[in-house]
């Protein structure tokens, strides 16, 4: 099994969890281990000389099995962009805030390993936004997809603005507010669902489309199928405004076309026998039993 292993930091929580995995695999004569380098330089920056046996790589193929993301949920969402199409599984250790995607706790690393090798788990496939612009944006040449949402906003502004939305080319309503977020089921757990949008669970094929801060109390959040090609046009008192894909941050002129629509591929995350997702939302949300401190 060919496997590598990304973090977005390094900090001591992450450097347990690294030692225990590679630990654990170092014992599987069928296991083959590499750090994607920017994680090792993370790891340099922190403590040079830390890990240097281990080898490393700069873009990931399909001859990889498995991808290990040690961090939080924003963690896994950086380590799609190296995934993209390949469907390699991934599995995420939780040494960060949020656990919906990043479900492993470190004590539980080496019994979800086991789960992993003895082929004890199922694969949760997730949907993906993908943009386009009009006219054409460099910096979505090749990630233009994002798991969790895709929202505009206003920028070097206080002021509100305007975001004209059509659905299959049908005129829906133009919002007045700090922006507009397109989420996919599993970003619905994370800015939509601050902003008042709905938890959907991860295999529905929907779509919510969630007004920040609506000037309108009437505008609510709207949930439609996956289907569906959205089209934004933003106007505002500035010239320009913002676009993020999951944390990636882009500057674009208002007199930009925007279209989002399903991605042509899914994210595979790796999910144990005895995970749910509804097990994980009655920790994370009913209960409020996180890791917020």
């Amino acid at each position: 099994m060919k496997i590598a292993i990304f973090g977005q930091a390094f900090n001591a929580s992450t450097e347990e969890a690294l030692v225990i995995i590679l630990h654990y695999l170092k014992n599987k004569d069928a296991a083959s281990v590499f750090l994607i380098s920017e994680f090792n330089q993370k790891i340099q920056e922190e403590k040079e000389s830390s890990f240097n046996n281990v080898p490393l790589t700069d873009v990931l193929d399909s001859s990889f099995d498995l991808l290990i993301s040690i961090g939080g949920d924003g963690t896994i969402l950086r380590a799609i962009t190296y995934v993209h199409d390949l469907n390699i599984p991934i599995i995420g250790v939780n040494t960060g805030r949020l656990g919906f995607l990043a479900t492993i706790q470190s004590q539980a690393i080496i019994p979800a390993m086991d789960a992993i090798f003895n082929k004890a788990y199922k694969l949760s496939e997730r949907n993906l936004l993908a943009i386009e612009t009009f006219p054409k944006k460099d910096d979505f040449n090749t990630l233009n997809f994002a798991l969790n949402e895709i929202a505009v906003s206003r920028k070097n502004t206080t002021s509100m603005i305007t975001v004209e939305t059509r659905l299959n080319d049908e005129y829906l309503t133009s919002y007045w507010s700090d922006g507009l977020i397109v989420s996919t089921p599993t970003g619905s757990t994370g800015y939509s669902l601050s902003c008042g949008g709905p938890v959907i669970t991860p295999d529905t094929n929907s779509f919510v489309i969630t007004p920040i801060a609506p000037h309108n109390l009437s505008a609510r959040p709207l949930v439609i199928t996956d289907s569906t090609e959205i089209q934004l046009k933003v106007d505002g008192r500035e010239d320009n405004f913002l676009v993020s894909l999951d944390s990636r941050i882009a500057t674009l002129s208002n007199d930009t076309i925007i279209k989002i629509k399903k991605a042509p591929f899914t994210i595979k995350m790796i999910e144990l026998l005895e995970e749910s997702f509804l097990d994980t939302l009655r920790k994370k949300l009913l209960w409020g039993e996180d890791k917020r401190n």
